[in-house]
């Protein structure tokens, strides 16, 4: 009986022994585990901001374009924004890059009336619909994206390189 009872002993001295390490393994299981996560996510993450930033980085090299300025030679363009009640008008000058191989565009260094008329037309539409805190120094580059973007997909892609602003005053 008293080889029984050592038995018996041993018997629940074994089982706490595993119970002991089983907490630290599973400790040690799941830093291992967060480790692999955690690196897993990271190089995801990076190679998607890598992928994306290299497709912005690309510069486009293109001949020099021919700048042509918008409205009238001293003034620019005059208009009103922020919708009627608002009271408030944008005198700026707008002057574009143009692509000089796009023929249908500029000739000699000049706009085509036609290309003049939906450059003019489309410019005044963005900006009058534009509500005024687009207007906000820190918000024109979007500004200008968003008017050649618009300019490109009425005059063909490619046609305007860059938009640029050579005065802007908001009263």
């Amino acid at each position: 009986m008293a080889a029984e009872e050592k038995k018996t002993e041993e018997a629940p001295a074994e089982a706490e022994a595993p119970k002991k390490k089983s907490p630290i393994l599973l400790v040690v299981v799941l830093v291992i585990i967060g480790l692999v996560l955690a690196g897993g996510i990271s190089f995801f993450v990076t190679t998607k901001m890598m992928a994306n930033t290299n497709a912005t980085n690309v510069s486009e090299h293109h001949d020099p374009g021919t700048f042509v300025k918008l409205g009238d030679e001293k003034e620019g363009i005059l208009v009103n924004v922020g919708g009627p009640k608002a009271g408030k008008f944008l005198k700026c000058g707008i002057v574009l890059e143009m692509n000089p191989a796009k023929k249908d565009n500029v000739e000699e260094g000049k706009l085509k009336p036609m290309a003049e008329t939906k450059i003019l037309d489309s410019t005044m539409q963005i900006l009058r619909s534009a509500s005024l805190d687009e207007f906000d120094a820190n918000k024109q580059d979007d500004l200008k994206k968003k008017i050649k973007d618009e300019l490109n997909d009425k005059l063909g892609q490619g046609s305007v390189y860059d938009v640029y602003f050579t005065s802007f005053l908001l009263q």
